[in-house]
């Protein structure tokens, strides 16, 4: 999937007004996506998508475990969004992310995630 692509679905399933909008949600949830992954898994993920979208899953590791619901408080805070449209637009990004990547690769990020964390993984298919 190219950059663009990426974007632009974020863009629309996630009814962004603009690109730069669509820019700093898939930034903020994967950076903090990022975060929680370990194991080189964040490099793995990240090679598999555009260059400009991967490096946001690069960020220095938080070398600890948060649950979802800091994930979603962080991804609001860097978004500057309220929670409950941060939450809209994280699972916006990592449908289209697991749409860009390989099967085999989102079932090792699976792996390594508590269930709570799965149960965001899946059936994330937003129309």
């Amino acid at each position: 999937m190219k950059y663009e692509d990426f974007l632009g679905q974020v863009q629309h399933r996630g009814r962004m007004a603009s690109q730069e909008e669509a820019v700093r949600a898939t930034r903020a949830t994967l950076e903090t996506f990022g975060e929680r992954l370990y194991g080189g898994s964040a490099d793995n993920l990240a090679a598999q998508l555009p260059l400009e979208i991967g490096h946001f899953l690069r960020t220095p590791p938080y070398h600890g475990r948060f649950a979802v619901e800091d994930f979603y408080q962080r991804v609001a805070e860097r978004e500057g969004r309220e929670v409950s449209v941060a939450i809209f637009h994280a699972r916006v990004v990592l449908n289209v992310m697991e749409e860009a990547v390989d099967e085999g690769e989102m079932k090792k990020i699976r792996a390594q995630l508590p269930e709570e964390w799965n149960a965001i993984l899946e059936n994330l298919h937003i129309p």
